[in-house]
């Protein structure tokens, strides 16, 4: 059996490597065209510095490599992430580099509710663990909000709940954010749409809301993944306006009713949420007005009854004044004699007086007078010398202090110059050395990549033997065929260039693959019937 193969194998049609390696991605292409292919993403890092993402899809016994082109790739809603089980959709197709054959994803989604609640739960737990959802950081939402911030769509039915329910309860001033709210890019826009409100000064051209309300209808878990994002939740958790959430309907949950600061069942909740009814309120108005008037008139009532009582229990205006008035009578008619005897009595005081008034008496009193103002004047100089001695004394020891203090403080001051001095330059030369210590890692930094530029360079490979060739414009030329006839080449070796002109001539391949190439294509595509369809 082995010596009739090995007269048959040499009459089949040969291929070469790229040939049969195209025979093989054609056939792949051609049997499976589109699949979808369920399996756990493995060996995902990322996207390449390309933008292209390589991973693998596995299962329990089997692994396929797949790819996603950066353009796909930036269209995609749902993004992959290591472990997670997904359904890819896309072409199956091979890799002649490494003879494998592989996915190109054209499409992505979770496997089922299932991979989406366990991708929520381990997101919900690493934002908990940062002390995201912890109700001690939640604002309090105001009573009455001037402006309103609504962050939906604008063509939805959420924001005319939003604004028909506002109307009914309490008119407000209201800034609406279109954004949208599900699909590619949306978790992005709502991001943005809440820093955009914080970003608002106070009192600038644009009015900043008191409030903001982040709304959308209700849907699948799919369609409101946009408020699972990471990019939202923190962005919520960051704002420093209140925020209410109002995702979805009453049962469903996303991670950015755990960071708001008040979560509404439903957009209509959330306006209700956000302001009184104002009819409510009027009415609970008047009832305090109402209230504060019967209360002041009940003080007033009892104030009054109050004062009467008093009135009553006080005397009559001429049982007050009977007294006083007899004391009054009894006064003026002793006045007469009162004054008369004041009179003789002053009389006689002032006639006692002016006998004693005589020249030599008040002469006798102006001398008196003139010692006693010598006598003070003498006391006085002699005490203001004696001041002016002790302020001199005191002056003269508090300038031998201020002395001592100047120079001693100047000496102070000489030697806080001192260590001053030392510490600039003990700082002078630990930046010194710091300076010679980053210029030297600096400097083996440099050397290091000059090393690598030196082994990555086209020209090491120069050294051994080869030769660069360039056309007239300094492109490298790769093939043969790219030479014209008569084309000026320039041909750089390890030690210099040299300028050539090409003649035309090509050297004939002198392989047994040149031959080859010189059959006629009909013998290729017609194989032996015992030679079997490898496909």
């Amino acid at each position: 059996m082995a010596t009739s193969s090995a007269q048959v194998l040499p009459n089949s049609p040969e291929f070469t490597v790229s040939e049969l390696s195209s025979a093989l991605k054609r056939t792949v292409e051609d049997a499976y065209g589109h699949v979808r292919v369920r399996g756990e993403i493995s060996g995902f890092r990322g996207p390449h510095s390309s933008g292209h993402c390589y991973f693998a899809l596995k299962d329990q016994s089997a692994k396929i490599e797949a790819v996603i082109w950066k353009g796909v790739h930036g269209r995609m809603r749902f993004r992959p992430q290591e472990g997670l089980e997904v359904i890819a959709t896309g072409k199956l197709t091979t890799y002649p580099g490494s003879s494998k054959y592989q996915i190109v994803i054209e499409a992505l989604e979770p496997a089922g509710v299932g991979a989406l609640m366990a991708l929520m739960e381990e997101r919900k737990k690493k934002l908990a663990a940062e002390g995201l959802f912890d109700e001690a950081r939640k604002q309090l939402l105001p009573y009455l909000p001037e402006v309103i911030g609504v962050v939906t769509s604008p063509t939805g039915a959420v924001i005319r709940d939003i604004l028909h329910r506002l109307e009914d309860r309490f008119p407000r001033h209201v800034l609406v954010w279109p954004v949208r709210v599900q699909g590619e890019g949306s978790a992005e826009q709502i991001a943005a749409a809440i820093h955009g409100f914080n970003a608002l000064e106070e009192g600038g051209k644009i009015p900043r809301p008191d409030l903001l309300i982040v709304a959308r209808g209700g849907g699948s878990l799919e369609d409101l993944w946009s408020f699972n994002e990471e990019i939202v939740v923190r962005a919520a958790a960051e704002s420093m306006i209140p925020l209410i959430s109002a995702v979805g309907h009453e049962t469903d949950i996303t991670l950015i009713d755990f960071v708001s600061d008040k979560r509404a069942p439903t957009p209509t909740a959330a306006a209700e949420m956000a302001v009184p009814v104002r009819a409510e309120l009027f009415v609970e108005i008047t009832g305090f007005a109402r209230r504060a008037m019967l209360c002041w008139q009940r003080e007033q009532d009892h104030r009054r009854n109050e004062l009467r009582g008093l009135v009553r229990a006080l005397p009559s205006a001429g049982d007050v004044l009977a007294i006083p008035r007899q004391r009054l009578d009894a006064a003026t008619t002793g006045l007469p004699r009162a004054l008369k005897a004041n009179t003789q009595a002053h009389h006689r005081r002032f006639t006692q007086v002016s006998g004693g008034l005589t020249l030599q008496v008040l002469r006798a009193q102006v001398a008196h007078a003139k010692q006693t103002v010598g006598a003070t004047g003498a006391r006085l100089m002699r005490g203001t010398q004696v001041v002016l001695r002790h302020r001199r004394e005191r002056f003269s020891g508090l300038a031998i202090r201020l002395q001592a203090s100047k120079l001693a403080n100047a000496q102070a001051q000489r030697n806080q110059i001192a260590r001053d001095h030392e510490r600039t330059l003990r700082l002078a030369e630990r930046a010194r050395r710091a300076l010679v210590t980053l210029i030297q890692r600096h400097d083996a930094r440099i050397a290091h990549s000059g090393q690598l530029l030196s082994a990555l360079s086209y020209k090491s490979v120069l050294t051994r033997g080869f030769a660069l060739v360039r056309d007239e414009q300094g492109h490298a030329l790769r093939t043969a065929e790219s030479v014209a006839s008569g084309a000026h080449l320039t041909l750089e070796f390890a030690d210099g260039r040299v300028a050539a002109t090409a003649d035309g001539d090509r050297v004939t391949p002198t392989s047994s693959s040149a031959s080859e190439r010189t059959k006629p294509a009909p013998k290729r595509a017609t194989k032996p019937a015992d030679q079997g369809n490898l496909f």
